[in-house]
């Protein structure tokens, strides 16, 4: 990959890491809760999962190129 490819991948995984961030923020403290037991979530989940997210755009985007 050239230089400029990965700058637009970095950019698709840094959006989807604020995008994460802001879920985070906005939802606040979250649990999950299962068969009588329950664990919190923190942000470093949701991040992740924008992280994810992002580069699945970025995916996404070079499949229909």
């Amino acid at each position: 990959m050239n230089e400029d490819k990965w700058k637009e991948f970095a950019a698709f995984v840094v959006g989807g890491a604020a995008a994460g961030a802001v879920v985070a923020e906005t939802v606040g403290g979250m649990g999950l809760a299962v068969g009588g037991t329950a664990v919190s979530i923190g942000a470093a989940p949701v991040v992740a999962a924008g992280v994810v997210i992002g580069a699945s755009a970025y995916g996404l985007k070079k499949l229909f190129e």
